[in-house]
């Protein structure tokens, strides 16, 4: 089955070899977008495409998805654990696993949620940026659990509205280093870009509100699980509002995790894991909720430190 794409290329892209670009695009593997462009199927104004042309901001460019040699577009083996928990004519609910970026992003080279959909044939609203179309709700790439996105047009609108006025419930797991004090509060402390690292926030004076609630579950030797509802969105909130706090999460160095403990716990990212969204549905208006238990690595850990 033929699929015909049309991309605009972001500003960021500018500049890019086309089979780098448009893998980034796309969220698929340079080696496939290579043989895409070798048969005639990456073009802009009529014109087919060479690997080694630039893109420029702005231009359209037109990628008939009929992978050569009836290849998937992402083999499964490139995106272990990922899963289809809903979806419907307007929305799809996925179990992201950690490694996978949420959309395709300047200096990414690894696998994307809206990539590994496409090699299952799902489409997604194309509203947005052309590299971030349907996407609604982020998570990070270290980051496991669910995540939604929009399929149809009106869908995306409505999600995109529902997740300003803070009207979709996101309930995390994260285990945090150290024992809370006290063990159930709320984090309202606002959220900058750190002025000295381009991928890294911090709290700040004059930042965007930002509000964490949190509940301890259980309490081990050298750190704790807790339960995190958001009541915004924020890039990195819960890893930049406990950091701040002196409980950086588990395995996360980037915002100051001892890699000690992680290491004990054999764990290569953050313990952080979506295990809950909750909404009204878009267009149906029926209240839906779903669930998702612990990956593997996380589970691991948790038993590691209840029988240590």
């Amino acid at each position: 089955m033929s699929e015909l794409k049309v991309i605009q290329v972001p500003e960021g892209l500018s500049g890019s070899r086309v089979d780098a670009g448009v893998a980034k695009l796309l969220g698929i593997s340079r080696s496939l977008v290579a043989e895409l462009v070798e048969a005639g199927k990456v073009t802009s104004r009529g014109k087919a495409l060479a690997k080694s042309d630039r893109l420029t901001a702005d231009l359209v460019i037109e990628i008939d998805l009929e992978a050569p040699k009836n290849r998937l577009l992402i083999n499964s083996d490139d995106v272990p654990g990922f899963r289809v928990i809903f979806q419907d004519e307007h929305i799809i609910v996925i179990d992201k696993p950690a490694g996978v970026a949420s959309h395709p992003s300047v200096g990414w080279d690894g696998p994307t949620v809206p990539g590994a959909l496409l090699a299952l044939g799902i489409q997604l609203s194309t509203s947005g940026a052309s590299e971030r179309q349907g996407i609604v709700q982020r998570l990070d790439v270290g980051t496991s659990g669910l995540m939604t996105l929009a399929k149809s047009e009106l869908a995306y609108s409505r999600m995109k509205q529902m997740f300003r006025d803070r009207a979709v419930s996101k309930t995390y797991h994260a285990l945090v280093q150290g024992r809370l004090d006290p063990l159930a509060g709320t984090f309202d402390a606002p959220i900058a870009r750190h002025p000295k690292s381009e991928f890294k926030f911090h709290v700040a004076e004059g930042g965007k509100d930002s509000i964490t609630h949190y509940q301890t579950l259980e309490v081990f030797r050298s750190a704790s699980l807790v339960e995190v509802d958001l009541e915004t969105g924020r890039t990195h909130q819960i890893r930049v509002h406990f950091s701040a706090f002196r409980h950086p999460l588990v395995g996360d160095t980037m915002y100051g995790a001892d890699p000690t403990i992680a290491s004990k716990l054999k764990l290569d990212r953050q313990w952080l894991h979506a295990v809950r969204l909750a909404f009204v549905h878009p267009i149906t208006g029926e209240s839906v909720q779903f669930e998702s238990k612990y990956p593997d690595d996380l589970e691991a850990a948790l038993e590691s430190l209840r029988i240590s």
